[in-house]
């Protein structure tokens, strides 16, 4: 079955969290580059994570992408990590940046060109990417749909405190982000925006 032939009403918890939760672990290995996606809370959980990656030495470089400004705050999401990453000690010269991209597709479109003026776009062979693990598979797909077929990608999920795989269904915030998250994987399917994978759905 395609992501393009679920219907999100018909899903038990058991099958939303097949969806969302169930990606290939971490594969351990070096990357040309650390991908970060925006979100409200990106510097509070993705952050983290992609410096901690870095020290490790995964990547020498981090791109932080995302040009919305949430309410409270006078820089893009961005912006935000770039200033945080420097307060917590990596070099502005490891930093890549998108301040532009207003949704996770642009968020791909949008970091091809910062890649291939940092890199060479044809020279990149695998990008680290950290974002939020309802999100991994979204952000995963569109990454495939539009980078280079030559890329490969190292798959860092990071769990906040409301949506983690099994507390997500306990509490009105993470079943209201997992609904919605769901919507939008199947909604960027059937309109094309996105590869439709084939997907296996445990008694759908």
């Amino acid at each position: 079955m395609r992501i393009s032939e679920l219907r999100k009403e018909k899903l038990s918890d058991e099958q939303k969290t097949v969806l969302l939760y169930n990606h290939p672990e971490d594969d351990q290995q070096t990357g040309d580059c650390i991908f970060v996606p925006g979100s409200s809370k990106a510097v509070e959980y993705r952050l983290p994570k992609a410096i901690q990656l870095y020290n490790e030495g995964r990547a020498n470089k981090i791109l932080f992408s995302g040009g919305v400004i949430w309410e409270g705050y006078d820089l893009t999401e961005a912006e935000l990590m770039v200033e945080k990453a420097m307060r917590l000690g990596v070099p502005e010269d490891d930093i890549l940046i998108d301040n532009q991209s207003r949704h996770s597709k642009e968020n791909v479109l949008a970091s091809m060109f910062v890649l291939d003026r940092a890199f060479d776009l044809h020279l990149v062979r695998r990008l680290i990417i950290v974002t939020a693990t309802i999100h991994l598979r979204r952000m995963h797909l569109l990454l495939q749909t539009y980078m280079p077929s030559w890329i490969d990608y190292s798959l860092c999920p990071v769990d906040d405190k409301a949506t983690k795989t099994d507390n997500w269904f306990q509490n009105p915030y993470g079943r209201e982000r997992v609904d919605r998250e769901i919507g939008k994987l199947i909604d960027y399917a059937k309109r094309g925006i996105m590869i439709d994978e084939e997907i296996v759905i445990p008694e759908y």
